[in-house]
């Protein structure tokens, strides 16, 4: 499959120029200006191109729970969010615990193959908080292990589990937050979790994701603990920088103060954000009345970010690609994230001009339970290209 994109402003997180990507075999091949080739060609005139976007954080639902999402939807709606590659936490029906139902999932992944997916294992055998047995038996398929939804109460237990990642080459993703004292101060809950784990990794010498981080206390520990060299990496999710708690929805953690959200960016811009991931987390219209926590975000996490980030100049788009492609590339393994000779031909073309309002009744998930309906944004994707392979396409650009 050869396929070549000419006249884009090409961007990542290193450069920035007007010229030309051609992408032969699933590889980018060539970078340029005036290429000519023999195959498929965008006219890329008046867009950006840049990487397709990684998420380190969604739920897919499959298996047990496809009334929410399915792989199918699910890698529709990432595919139409800019993203060619995610990374499914374990908190199905049954759970992710082993490798058998791991397989399944990721045997249907490559059967739909709209978007690259990787199964997290969960960290105790059917998030109970208690057995690791099943760790051993995971194989090289699984890079991450995580019971999020929930912490592991017990640190006695994480402490073993990050012996066995370490031993097994793993990273574990942390929902950090304390069950015992959730219902008296979500804050609290967090922050001390975060800590935990933190001196946990440090103790074990295990490598350490923690996920949606909210507070500023928490992202302070988790800078104090990259100054000492702990192997810790972080990320926030679009909705914790975009809104404040003035917006009544339901997440988990909750949305916080203003003060939360500007040290968030401060240590964005500062270097010690590694990813911004969606925390996709599509629900019934039923679950969602009901209390269900989450947002369906992978269709909106581009605008939302460019919106507030780029758009009120925070960051530049340069460093938006590294939050959403290059880093978490890195962090999974993957070679790509970057426009680059010999990496794979993953793209995204974006308008970053117009505005529009988000609309979930275009949306491809099956979750339409997000705060940002009707929202006005600017930055839209309007085609996904993986290895070369154009994946989604939006109406205006046909």
């Amino acid at each position: 499959m050869e396929i070549l994109i000419k006249n884009a402003r090409v961007v990542d997180s290193s450069q920035d120029f007007i010229g030309d990507v051609y992408i032969n075999s699933g590889i980018i091949y060539e970078i340029g200006k005036k290429l000519e080739k023999d195959c498929e060609v965008i006219d890329g005139e008046g867009y950006i191109l840049a990487p397709s976007f990684i998420d380190l954080h969604s739920h897919f639902r499959e298996p047990g729970y496809t009334y929410k999402e399915d792989i199918l939807s699910g890698s529709k709606a990432a595919s139409r969010g800019g993203y060619t590659a995610v990374n499914l936490m374990a908190n199905t029906k049954p759970v992710c615990s082993r490798m058998e139902t791991i397989n399944k999932v990721l045997k249907k992944a490559r059967e739909i193959n709209l978007v690259d997916i990787h199964q997290c294992a969960s960290i105790t055998e059917n998030l109970w908080g208690e057995s690791i047995d099943h760790l051993y038996e995971l194989t090289n398929e699984v890079k991450f292990i995580s019971d999020d939804g929930k912490g592991v109460a017990s640190s006695r237990v994480m402490l073993d589990a990050m012996v066995v990642a370490r031993e097994k080459n793993l990273t574990i993703i942390s929902h950090a937050e304390n069950e015992q004292l959730v219902d008296l101060d979500t804050r609290l809950a967090e922050n001390m979790m975060t800590w935990r784990d933190i001196a946990l990794s440090k103790f074990t010498g295990c490598k350490l994701h923690l996920a949606h981080v909210s507070t500023k206390e928490a992202m302070q520990d988790i800078i104090e603990g990259k100054k000492q060299g702990v192997r810790v990496t972080c990320e926030v999710t679009p909705h914790h920088l975009a809104l404040t708690e003035e917006t009544v929805y339901r997440v988990n953690p909750p949305i916080r103060s203003p003060e939360d959200v500007a040290f968030l960016i401060e240590a964005i811009k500062d270097g010690f954000v590694d990813t911004i991931s969606t925390d996709h987390a599509p629900h019934s219209i039923e679950d969602k009345i009901n209390g269900a926590p989450g947002i369906s975000g992978l269709e909106t996490a581009f605008p939302v970010c460019f919106t507030k980030l780029v758009g009120e100049g925070h960051i530049t788009l340069n460093k938006l690609s590294e939050l959403m492609s290059k880093n978490p590339a890195k962090i999974m393994g993957l070679n790509k994230g970057e426009i680059k000779i010999g990496y794979e031909g993953d793209l995204v073309i974006l308008d970053t001009k117009t505005k529009y309002n988000i609309d979930t009744s275009e949306f491809l998930s099956k979750g339409g339970n997000t705060p940002f309906e009707g929202k006005t944004v600017t930055g839209k994707v309007i085609c996904t290209i993986k290895a070369g392979n154009v994946v989604y396409k939006d109406k205006i650009f046909r």
